[in-house]
């Protein structure tokens, strides 16, 4: 690592001070950070840690969904009776990302600031109408991510939180890379009366809403309307581990799986 300045302050207000300094990266649970620091990829004038804020943190039922702090880790929203309670599928989510101590260390407002193109939690972020605080504005889920491993956030401002709204019925499924457990494609399907949100991680640049299989569903919200339902793999992602048609026809298949698990 190169030498930077370490901060850890105890309030948000300090935070934000903190971060007008040159260069100053904010830190969350460090699954990318830390190891991007290590291999001299990146070098922060200063490293300001948000892990003594207690006001970041925690799983709160609002009225008409959650409201989950940004320091809260995602083992803490996978087991969260209040989460399993209100959006059963968004528990499940969280429980299944990375390994064990990825779980244990990594936190939702890292994980979506980061934007990550296979990350799990940006699906649930688009699908479930939510809205990202920071500590200046709201920012509605569907304009936060804007790229790859780009948002809508400005280089000074700080996620605090992330209100989910309460579906009739979602669920989740990804196919996992076998090693980091990433989404190589992840579909999270959410209804709301008559609307139905699909959202798609893993397969693009970015989380994306998959026009087709939402028209599916409004029409006939079982499994089995998806059945010859195709998504254009033009733009999406190839690499080592998927081809662009492959990723294309497994979005159709975790969408049917994700309808497969509906709570």
């Amino acid at each position: 690592m190169y030498a930077f300045s370490y901060q850890r302050p105890k309030t948000l207000a300090e935070a934000a001070n903190a971060l007008k300094a040159e260069d100053a990266k904010l830190l969350g649970g460090g699954q990318t950070l830390l190891p991007t620091l290590k291999q001299r990829l990146a070098r922060p004038s200063d490293l300001i840690d948000l892990s003594a804020i207690p006001d970041l943190k925690g799983v709160r039922e609002v009225a008409g969904g959650l409201e989950i702090g940004a320091f809260t880790r995602h083992a803490e929203v996978g087991q969260s009776e209040v989460v399993r309670r209100v959006i059963p599928a968004l528990a499940g989510l969280a429980g299944n990302i990375g390994d064990r101590q990825v779980r244990h260390m990594g936190t939702l407002g890292g994980s979506i600031a980061n934007a990550d193109p296979a990350a799990d939690y940006p699906a649930a972020v688009v699908a479930l109408k939510t809205v990202v605080v920071t500590d200046r504005r709201e920012i509605p889920g569907d304009d936060f991510f804007t790229g790859m491993f780009e948002t809508a956030l400005q280089p000074d401002e700080i996620v605090t939180a992330v209100r989910f709204t309460k579906p009739d019925q979602a669920g989740y499924a990804k196919f996992r890379n076998p090693a980091s457990r990433y989404a190589v494609v992840g579909v999270f399907v959410a209804k709301f009366g008559a609307e139905v949100r699909v959202a798609v991680t893993g397969a693009g640049p970015s989380v994306f809403r998959a026009d087709a299989l939402e028209a599916a569903l409004a029409a006939d919200f079982r499994a089995e309307a998806l059945d010859g339902v195709a998504v254009d793999a033009d733009g999406l992602n190839a690499d080592i581990h998927a081809s662009a048609e492959y990723r294309a026809h497994l979005v159709t298949v975790m969408a049917k799986r994700a309808m497969g698990t509906l709570e």
